[in-house]
This record gives structure tokens, sequence and C-alpha cells, in this order.
């Protein structure tokens, strides 16, 4: 193998990655986390050990205090370079880990993303938006639709090469392919491309940027105080499905998770579970807190209102005297 320095780095890595059926985005993310590293070493890739791993990363994670997304990517880009293109093994990488905090997702109700995609005006920006939440779609899956992906007739829509280079399909709802069919007769502009959503040139499909930037811009239109992002329509659609009695598992199908697991994240963001438990508690807690109710809510106020605060919850009871022993 040939000798690999500060100028050839690169292109071996991303034949390597090629090699390896890697996507696109991982390529590119692989690439810029191993560029900084040697960026910041300032040394020839040969000249690199385990130590120096050792050493950034508790740079990255102590002075830098990057997030735990940022931390992994650097953990399997370098991982990568060091295993795979350099051919090194390394026990530093075995002993890496990153926590991710268990956070949940923030969720839009029905009225606020009816708010945010209204205060769209651009119709091909706002034909995209509503689709990705009426299918439930990551941004990427809902930008590479064609027409040839749906199937009116059967009210369905193929995803092709979604997460994980699988394919599935989703439910069409009705109302969805009714306006699709009115964008694509009189708002979709004149274009060549396969594709639905095309940019204003009409030459390429609509930039993922674009789309981020009119979401962000809609969403600071509305009183909406939420911290939300266009993954947040994936999150609401999904959570909807779930109050509207939808099972987990159908869920898990038509969002396309790998794991059960990652779909049961809904289950704790549901207003109807919320609702429910609320029902169950009162229900629960009413019998059991009755007793003297009807007795304080007959007795007359304080003279003092003041001296309501000084009640004692519970009245000490009143300690027995002893009798004289002479009495």
């Amino acid at each position: 193998m040939a000798v690999l320095t500060l100028a050839n780095w690169q292109a071996r890595m991303s034949e390597d990655m090629r090699l390896a059926d890697y996507r696109e985005r991982t390529q590119e993310a692989y690439i810029l986390a191993t560029r900084q590293f040697l960026e910041h070493l300032q040394r020839e890739p040969g000249a690199l050990g385990e130590n120096d791993v050792r050493a950034y990363f508790l740079y990255l994670r102590d002075e830098r205090k990057l997030s735990p997304s940022y931390l992994n990517i650097a953990v399997c880009g370098l991982r990568f370079f060091f295993q795979r293109t350099l051919r090194l093994d390394m026990d530093v990488f075995d002993l890496l880990r990153v926590k991710k905090p268990e956070r949940l997702p923030v969720v839009l109700s029905p009225g606020e993303v009816r708010a945010i995609l209204s205060a769209i005006r651009l119709p091909v920006r706002r034909m995209a938006l509503t689709t990705l939440y009426a299918l439930g779609l990551r941004l990427g899956e809902g930008l590479r639709l064609e027409c040839s992906h749906i199937d009116g007739a059967r009210l369905r829509v193929w995803i092709r090469d979604g997460k994980g280079a699988k394919d599935r399909t989703v439910p069409l709802p009705r109302p969805l392919l009714d306006r699709l069919r009115l964008y694509w007769k009189h708002e979709r502009p004149p274009s060549t491309t396969k594709y639905l959503f095309v940019a204003r040139n009409a030459d390429k499909a609509l930039d993922e940027t674009t789309l981020q930037k009119t979401f962000t811009a809609a969403l600071t239109g509305t009183a909406i105080q939420k911290h939300a992002t266009i993954h947040t329509l994936r999150h609401s659609y999904a959570t909807h499905l779930v109050e509207a009695g939808v099972s987990l598992r159908t869920v898990q199908e038509i969002l396309g998770h790998a794991s059960l697991r990652t779909t049961e994240v809904y289950l704790h963001v549901t207003t109807v579970n919320e609702e429910r438990v609320q029902s169950a508690v009162d229900a629960l807690m009413t019998g059991l807190l009755e007793f003297g109710a009807t007795a304080i809510a007959g007795a007359a106020p304080p003279s003092n209102p003041d001296a309501a605060s000084s009640v004692p919850l519970a009245p000490r009871s009143a300690k027995r005297r002893k009798p004289h022993p002479e009495s």
C-alpha cells in the first residue's frame, strides 16, 4: 500500500468508503472529522499513534465540550480512517464511549402544524413540507420523491432507498393525493427532472438547506414557542398516529425504524396517555381523600383569615395530665 500523506489521505479514504458502499453523507461527515483531526495535530498520518487519538478525544470532550452527536461522528470517522485506511488496530477505539442523553422529541399539535404550513407562501416549498408531514418522511426521503413513486390506485407511496438503503411503503391520505394532483397540474414549475419538488430554476430537486430555512422562517412567523425543526413534523406525525389508536408496530413499519424501541419514544409524548393517567389518578384518589371533606366544607370560615395558615394539617393530641399523688 502506498504511503499516506497529508496530500493523498483523503483520496484513499474516499475510495475505501465507496468500496464499502457508505452513503454520500456519511462519507462527507467522516472525511470532515478526519480532516479536523489532522489539521489539529499538523503531522503526517503515518506519524500518528494511539496517544494522539486519546488526547484528541479528551480535547474535544473536556475542552471544546462538543455535543454527543459530534463526538460520535468523530469516533466513527477516525475509527474508519485508522482501522480501514491506515490498517492500524488501536485499543482506544474499544474504550471510547459517547452516551447520548435520551431526550423526548418536540411534538407539534395538528393546529400548530397547520399554522406553520399556512405561513408558507411559495407553493413548491409549502407542498414539500406538507407532504413530509402527511407521509411522516425524513427530509431526504421527501425531496427524492418522484411521480412514479405514488400509487394512487392502492393509496400507497413507495419510499425508495430510505435509511439503511431500504425500500418501504407508507399510506397515502386521499386528501394529499388530490392536493398533489392539483400541485402537479398548476403549481409545479415545468421541469425535465423526475422529482416532485424542484428548485426555482427547475433543473434539480429542491435543496435541503432551502427547505430548512423556509420552515424556520415560517415557524418564526407564528406564535409557537417550541424549538421545532423539519424533523419535528415526522415526530408529530408519528405521535398523532399513536394518539389516533394506530398500533406501535404499524407506526414502526411506516417510519422505517429498524427497532421497535426507537418507536416507543412516542408513547411518552402522547397527550392521550397523559389524559388517561390524569383520569386514572383522579378516580383513584377521589374515594381515598373524601374523609373529613364534608366537615371541612361545612365549617364556618375563621374570623381572622390569616389564622387559617397557622392551623396545623393534623391537630396534635392533647397530653393527659397525670393525677397528683395527693389527690
